[in-house]
């Protein structure tokens, strides 16, 4: 797996470089600059820049050295901030994304558009996908720049590891968001990979959603928290709702969520505890007996 310390994407000589190197027949670009609403919030330009650069020469340098096929990994965040409920791959373009994350979600909607154009002008095999919310063992848990379910699994590790009586929570939780584990999204990138070869793009989700309340009730029941959780209303909600329409996944390549999202919870705690465990052990290697 080539990374960017050693390929930088948003320079052409990297980009080059890798190319070069692989020689690779298909390119999955999964490679973005993303994190949760506060980290979207403090970085709206280098979300926006960073994204769209990588994705964008990538894509015409696959072309460029006849990659055969080209698989793009886009968002959610693409979809209108008030997008009709499930969301349909028909209903991308009607309306600009929630504000929060507008600049990410925008420069994945453009690839979509560089993947459609290129096929139309000189056949080439771009596909594009819209994943939900995703999450799972091997995330980041920065309490900043994180995604909500790793940030919540840390904040209430941690807050019962210091016998904390309360957390606060960003938001209302009235919002609901659909979340896909990680080994299902694996999946199903893989099946689009192998099964489908059109320019529309496509939906990857569980199909189901669950409000940011139930989730964060649900987190601190599975991480044995029993404090009181505060919600800072003055922190923004991001999208009202999102739960994405699965039915083409399955129609065109077959692909359905097989993890429930309390089974995907549990692992996910499960590997942060251990990896904490693991950090503790060493830095005070006198405590592992």
């Amino acid at each position: 797996m080539p990374r960017s310390r050693e390929f930088d994407l948003r320079q052409a000589s990297g980009i080059d470089r890798l190319l070069e190197a692989a020689r690779p027949t298909l390119i999955i670009h999964l490679a973005a600059v993303c994190g949760g609403i506060g980290a979207n919030r403090a970085e709206p330009g280098r979300f926006f820049y960073d994204n769209a650069l990588m994705g964008i020469q990538l894509m015409d340098y696959a072309r460029r050295k006849k990659v055969s096929k080209f698989l793009q990994v886009g968002t959610v965040c693409a979809y209108p901030k008030f997008t009709p409920v499930p969301f349909r791959e028909s209903a991308l373009w009607e309306g600009y994304p929630e504000e929060t994350n507008a600049p990410y979600g925008l420069a994945k909607k453009m690839l979509l558009v560089q993947a459609q154009a290129y096929r139309q002008q000189y056949g080439f095999n771009a596909i594009y996908l819209l994943p939900a919310n995703l999450y799972g063992p091997r995330d980041h848990f920065d309490l900043e720049t994180s995604h909500v379910i790793p940030a919540l699994i840390r904040k209430c590790l941690e807050a019962k590891a210091r016998g904390d009586k309360d957390i606060v929570v960003w938001g209302t939780g009235k919002p609901t968001r659909e979340f896909l584990y990680a080994e299902d999204a694996a999946e199903g990138i893989l099946r689009a990979a192998e099964y489908y070869n059109d320019a529309a793009p496509v939906n990857l989700g569980s199909g189901e959603d669950i409000s940011i309340k139930k989730l964060v009730e649900l987190i601190a029941k599975l991480t044995g928290f029993k404090g009181k959780l505060r919600w800072d209303a003055s922190r923004p909600d991001g999208q009202p709702r999102r739960r994405l329409d699965t039915s083409k996944a399955f129609k065109l390549f077959g692909f359905k969520a097989q993890v429930p999202l309390q089974k995907g919870l549990v692992n996910t705690v499960r590997f942060y505890e251990q990896r904490a465990q693991h950090s503790r052990v060493l830095v005070n290697p006198e405590t592992s007996s």
